[in-house]
């Protein structure tokens, strides 16, 4: 017995992608990480980054200070004056040069305490500008008064130090004050310098920024966030509007444009969308006219073939002569669909540019004397006359096979409405800026005025030329081929006295960009 089995499942080909995280969930992401960033940035600068930075520029100031304190001392003759109880006393006159610098901020002195001892560890002179001063105990006391000691166990072990080490730098500290110390010796290594200044602001900073940060932080986060949504909206816009659109061409709608307002990389994806919207629908087009061209310019000779193969077969018979007339028009017709069928192809090839123009620079005077060449035996058997006039050489450049297309179809259109004298043109005219006008002329009936602006269109005949041969794309296929090359072209006719159709070329080195 045979079990049916079951067909193995298929994987779903179409099935819709998950859907993840989107542009304006992506972006918001990375403005929050980006604010989150940030803000660590900023807390850990302030938290390990600001306190080492302040004191490495205080100390910078302080070392400044310092040498130009040592500076003003030994550039001073004689500094010692007198000795009074073991003690070297720097003289009065640069003692009151010193304090006049002080006073008048040259040395920048303000906020700082200054200390000078001689190698006895002794204070010589002293400018005191800070309170509460860790290395003097200065101090103020009840009734505004100052207290200071001059020679407290710290700064005597600071002084040491100098004389020691030549240079010091050291951070003290006392009842909860702060304070850095630099010091330098003389050149002469009779005084110590100490210059110091207080760190109890760079801790307060510290403090409330570190209080003022997380409220800050919040205010801030808020609104980014704010910023994050406005701003993923705004950018996200054009991306749907580009969606909605793709979604319409999808549907069958191809006439959709998208609104272009953004001069960036967006607009310029827009501004690609709508010309990508523009040549589908332009093919959409073509490819919905050739269908209806073909199967409307076919009916007639498929009908005509179709009847006169019936008639040879049902009515015939015998009758040679009317049986070799009769095949003889079905021959005709299906060259007529053959050759309908090839100029439909190539006019499609043509307008919707699969068929590129091969630019190359040739003589054009050349080109119509080897087309024109191909006209004798018809000329001769049609007792017609093609008068060639290109005598000239006209450098062009352009692609010479669809050149020699156009001549032909000009020629062969001139041949369908050449008048009774069988007389026709060819011409290749230089002009004068470089280049050629060629004009293809005959002596048929003219063209009336109201057929002028349409003669190039498909499939379009004047009045009086119906019935006459031809697939009526020979035209057409002309203006699509000078489109390309981006050569002006034309009609010149008055009834009654032949028409002459010209296109001009430009030079090689004045070539116009190709029309798409």
């Amino acid at each position: 017995m045979w079990k049916k089995l079951k067909p193995a499942a298929r994987p779903e080909t179409n099935a819709a992608p998950r859907r993840g995280l989107g542009v304006r969930g992506q972006l918001m992401l990375f403005l929050f990480a980006v604010t989150l960033l940030t803000l660590g940035l900023v807390w850990t600068l302030i938290t390990y980054a600001l306190e080492p930075m302040y004191n490495r520029k205080i100390r910078t100031n302080l070392e400044n200070k310092a040498d130009a304190v040592v500076a003003l001392i030994d550039a001073n003759d004689g500094p010692v004056s007198s000795r009074v109880m073991g003690k070297l006393l720097l003289d009065d006159d640069f003692w009151l040069s010193f304090l006049e610098k002080a006073i008048s901020g040259s040395l920048d002195l303000e906020n700082c305490c200054v200390d000078i001892s001689d190698s006895t560890l002794s204070n010589v002179q002293c400018l005191e500008s800070l309170y509460p001063c860790v290395l003097h105990q200065s101090e103020y006391s009840f009734g505004g008064q100052i207290s200071l000691k001059q020679d407290t166990p710290e700064v005597v072990r600071l002084r040491g130090l100098v004389f020691t080490k030549k240079s010091v730098y050291e951070t003290v500290s006392s009842g909860g004050n702060l304070q850095m110390v630099v010091g330098k010796l003389t050149a002469d290594g009779q005084y110590a310098v100490l210059v110091s200044t207080s760190l109890a602001q760079i801790t307060t900073a510290a403090d409330v920024l570190g209080s003022v940060l997380p409220p800050v932080a919040l205010l801030l986060f808020g609104l980014n966030v704010l910023a994050a949504i406005l701003f993923s909206k705004w950018f996200t816009r054009p991306v749907h509007q580009l969606a909605d659109g793709a979604r319409r061409m999808a549907d069958g709608n191809y006439d959709v444009q998208v609104e272009v307002k953004r001069r960036d990389e967006l607009g310029l994806l827009a501004q690609e969308f709508n010309h990508m919207a523009r040549a589908v629908r332009r093919s959409a087009e073509l490819e919905k006219e050739l269908l209806a061209n073909v199967s409307h310019d076919l009916r007639t000779p498929l009908t005509l073939i179709k009847g006169y193969a019936e008639t040879v077969r049902d009515l015939s018979g015998m009758d040679e002569e009317r049986r070799t007339e009769q095949c003889n028009i079905i021959v005709d017709e299906t060259d007529r669909l053959s050759a309908l069928v090839n100029s439909v192809m190539e006019l499609s090839k043509v307008q919707s540019g699969v068929e590129k123009p091969n630019l190359v620079d040739f003589d054009m005077s050349g080109l119509c004397f080897e087309v024109a060449g191909l006209y004798d035996a018809v000329c001769e058997q049609n007792h017609w006359t093609l008068q060639l006039e290109a005598d000239k050489e006209c450098m062009v450049r352009a692609d010479p096979a669809m050149m020699e297309r156009v001549l032909h179809n000009l020629l062969g259109n001139a041949t369908h409405h050449i008048g009774q004298d069988g007389y026709f043109a060819l011409r290749a005219i230089p002009l004068p800026a470089g280049g050629c006008r060629v004009e293809v002329e005959d002596h048929g009936p003219g063209i009336p005025q109201e057929d002028l602006p349409y003669i190039f269109d498909r499939y379009y005949r004047a009045r009086q030329n119906a019935g006459k041969p031809g697939t009526g794309l020979g035209l057409s296929i002309t203006k699509a081929i000078l489109q390309q090359h981006g050569f002006p072209f034309g009609v010149q006719s008055e009834v009654g006295h032949g028409s002459t159709f010209w296109f001009e070329m430009t030079a090689p080195d004045k070539q116009p960009p190709s029309a798409p």
